[in-house]
């Protein structure tokens, strides 16, 4: 059973920060990529950050770049969004997603998705 547990959302101060983790198990994990997504009210989901299998290559927003860090746990199985210097503007429901090969920065091209966080910045 292919599951992706995300963690760690809540609500935070303008300028702070939170870890977000995504817990996967049920996939192969070799040569996939994973990812962030986020969707505000009433907006599309958006790109944040995906990652490699190595963790080699990472792509992100121009939105979060130089505030947001997205890394691979060892076992490859978890992935990290560590986000720092958050603004209002991040605020959305944080969604992780999983492909089995190649890293992309498009929603349709992830198969298997979480159920999603919830990121709150108040100004």
């Amino acid at each position: 059973q292919v599951q992706l547990v995300e963690s760690g959302g809540g609500l935070v101060q303008a300028g702070g920060s939170l870890r977000l983790s995504c817990a996967a198990s049920g996939l192969t994990f070799s040569n996939d990529a994973m990812a962030w997504f986020r969707q505000a009210p009433g907006k599309e989901h958006e790109f944040v950050a995906a990652i490699s299998w190595t963790g080699s290559n990472k792509y992100y927003a121009d939105s979060v770049k130089g505030r947001f860090t997205i890394y691979r746990g060892n076992a490859k199985s978890t992935v990290y969004l560590q986000m720092n210097s958050l603004k209002p503007e991040d605020t959305a429901v944080y969604y992780c997603a999983w492909r089995g090969f190649g890293i992309k920065t498009v929603k349709s091209e992830y198969s298997w998705w979480g159920q999603g966080t919830q990121v709150t910045v108040s100004s």
